[in-house]
């Protein structure tokens, strides 16, 4: 498995991912990073654990078809043929969902398929889940689809909501279990393809 990461910000279940690849927990091989964010930190990083990396959006390119392709090229170009969204905070083409359906995976912060779709992602969320008064959230691992949090889920946390939890304590205890979540979700892909 040739594994390929997308994120906008920090990526922390990718770089989770690469370790576990690199201490072998995960039978793969990191190659590839793509940030719509050139300044995100998952790009620092990821260069710094020698993989390939790209700054793709639509700074770079304006047309959605051209970025489309563009994103599909490079991940192409790298090998992958599996490809992890780690914080990625934008929609991808009609190319990319179809080049890897089925190889193509989120992490989002809830358990879908509530507190999902579109507008809902980030703090978003774990603010949604506070003001509706659950008792317990998680995260939830899902194959990516043309529909926002829609793609069958492959695994879920469950994470107790706390007396006093605020936004930032619930964030914090929901993220720490995404990169275990996603390793199990790849190491069952793995076996499933071996």
């Amino acid at each position: 498995m040739n594994l390929a990461f997308l994120a906008s910000h920090g990526g922390s279940a990718a770089r989770f991912l690469v370790g576990a690849c690199r201490d072998g927990r995960l039978a793969a091989t990191p190659v590839a990073m793509i940030s719509n964010n050139s300044a995100s930190a998952a790009l620092g990083w990821a260069r710094e654990a020698g993989l390939q990396t790209a700054h793709l959006s639509t700074a770079t390119h304006p047309d959605p078809e051209a970025l489309d392709r563009a994103i599909l090229g490079f991940l192409r170009g790298a090998g992958a043929d599996t490809v992890v969204l780690s914080g990625y905070m934008r929609e991808l083409g009609p190319r990319v969902l179809g080049a890897y359906a089925g190889r193509l995976l989120n992490v989002h912060p809830s358990l879908l398929p509530r507190h999902g779709g579109r507008g809902m992602y980030g703090d978003r969320v774990h603010a949604a889940v506070l003001a509706s008064g659950e008792a317990v959230t998680g995260a939830s691992v899902h194959l990516v689809t043309a529909g926002i949090d829609e793609g069958p889920v492959l695994a879920q946390s469950r994470v107790d909501v706390r007396p006093g939890d605020t936004v930032e304590t619930l964030r914090s205890r929901v993220q720490a279990t995404e990169g275990e979540l996603l390793l199990r979700a790849l190491q069952g892909m793995a076996v499933g393809s071996a």
